[in-house]
């Protein structure tokens, strides 16, 4: 099931939003204002991020500029009561992938959410490349130093959900969220996967790839220093 994040301040118009997408089939998480929005899109990985321009606390264009910043590559469709070309452009240019005027039908907007989703799982189809590992998205090939890493399909998908966040930390909350969506995941899951998945892609190399943040999660990232366990 796909996940969105819905940040919208307008309550009538995120009741709305939520009530069409989970409809349709979406898992959907709703922040009321810039500063949480920002918090739960930095620190949890969705599949798509619907984002109003005027939020109180930090604004869209803002939360855009610093996602983006961050590496972050999940698509952005903006939702603006401004529908200048301007502000369209500005939009775009923070990184946006989509922009929306409002007032709008939402049987747009879900056709712009369904374009945005088929348009990011073609793109995902790419080489991911972290030091001496490389991620083939479409055939979910990964080799490290040319060796190919044989993997279960819980095992790569743990590895591509911290590969598409790299540098990022990602809680075990988003991990189990991103990598069993069909629930069945205990408290000491994540903790047994990072396991299994540090002695394919570490343990036969001195660069160490996948670090632990105690008390808060994992990260992939180069190795460039920071708390490792």
């Amino acid at each position: 099931m796909k996940r969105i994040l819905l940040v919208e301040d307008d309550g009538p118009i995120s009741r709305v939003v939520k009530r069409g997408l989970e409809q349709a089939g979406y898992r959907v998480a709703v922040a009321e204002d810039g500063v949480t929005g920002f918090r739960i899109a930095a620190q949890n990985s969705h599949d798509l991020l619907i984002l109003d321009v005027m939020l109180p606390g930090i604004d869209g264009m803002k939360i855009c500029e610093r996602l983006r910043a961050e590496r972050a590559t999940v698509p952005i469709l903006m939702l603006t009561a401004r529908g200048a070309l301007d502000d369209k452009v500005e939009g775009l240019e923070a990184g946006a992938d989509d922009y929306l005027p409002k007032p709008f039908e939402f049987p747009e907007l879900l056709a712009r959410v369904r374009a945005l989703l088929r348009r990011d799982k073609i793109h995902r189809s790419r080489l991911i490349r972290i030091a001496d590992l490389e991620i083939d998205t479409g055939s979910r090939r990964v080799t490290r130093a040319g060796h190919v890493i044989p993997l279960s399909q819980r095992e790569y998908d743990l590895l591509e959900a911290l590969a598409a966040s790299e540098g990022r930390i990602l809680t075990r909350e988003a991990i189990q969220e991103r990598a069993w969506e069909d629930g069945e995941s205990f408290s000491n899951t994540v903790d047994v996967y990072i396991g299994l998945l540090r002695k394919k892609i570490d343990s036969t190399s001195d660069v160490k790839l996948i670090h632990t943040i105690r008390g808060v999660g994992y990260t992939l990232r180069r190795p460039e220093g920071g708390e490792e366990a």
